[in-house]
């Protein structure tokens, strides 16, 4: 899976510094990342090649010991092009891909917190820890972390295998976010309940994934079928939604993901 860069290791700990020469700078430009591809691995500027910024960089996180910050800059680099991360996900792999996903999410975090949802104020960077804090009403917010499932369904030795209506093309399965007051087992039953008609028992935690691209954590589940298993799709959601046995599955053309 993307976090999966061992023996490297990312170190998301807050930290009050300043960028050296070496540090990567993480530019965002409309949602896409500044950066160049080679081999199959995300090449990003560095502070060195920066000539000039408005707004000091902002430490993000180190993998091992390269740090990466993010800055608002993009014309002060050449050489670079900016990619969608969904166009880094499928060229690329590795622990970059995962740096840039994990930037994303935070820059999103930054670009969606530029005001106070109290009074309208300003928001700047605490110097404390990783938060954003009102200059004249002290409204302290954190990173925003959606959770959501994704859900494995089995039923007499097949998997229940989706394709969703709009967006991602490739097979999938079960998924969705979490509703307030709600368990994540109970999320699992009303997702499988809303997308296919199917009730669920026996539900059984399997992995975990931090998913930048959406702001999620992600967590997997293995269930089983409880009754009927006949499909009743909901075609709003699904474009296709059918029971598979294994040697039947297409997959996903990279394993990031924890489908």
């Amino acid at each position: 899976m993307i976090q999966d860069i061992s023996p490297s290791r990312l170190n998301n700990s807050w930290q009050k510094t300043a960028p050296q020469p070496d540090s990567f700078m993480m530019c965002f430009c409309g949602g896409e990342l500044l950066a160049a591809v080679s081999d199959g691995v995300p090449q990003f500027p560095r502070y060195r090649d920066l000539t000039e910024t408005e707004k000091p960089p902002v430490y993000l996180f180190s993998v091992d010991d390269e740090a990466f910050f993010l800055t608002e800059t993009a014309e002060a680099f050449g050489g670079y092009q900016p990619f969608s991360i969904r166009a880094l996900r499928d060229q690329c792999a590795g622990k970059y891909l995962y740096a840039a996903f994990t930037a994303f999410h935070l820059h999103q975090w930054y670009a969606d917190n530029r005001f106070c949802g109290i009074c309208r104020g300003e928001m700047q960077h605490d110097d404390r820890e990783r938060a954003l804090v009102c200059k004249a009403c002290g409204h302290k917010v954190y990173p925003r972390i959606n959770p959501a499932v994704i859900v494995g369904v089995i039923s007499r030795g097949r998997i229940l295998i989706t394709q969703y209506r709009r967006g991602y093309a490739h097979n999938a399965l079960v998924a969705g976010f979490t509703e307030i007051g709600e368990t994540l087992e109970e999320c699992v039953r009303r997702e499988v309940m809303e997308e296919t008609g199917l009730r669920v028992k026996n539900i059984r935690y399997y992995k975990s994934q931090p998913w930048g691209m959406a702001q999620d954590i992600l967590t997997g589940f293995f269930c089983e079928a409880d009754g009927s298993d006949a499909i009743q799709m909901d075609d709003s959601e699904l474009r296709s939604a059918c029971w598979c046995k294994p040697d039947e599955i297409t997959l996903q053309p990279q394993q990031h993901s924890l489908t």
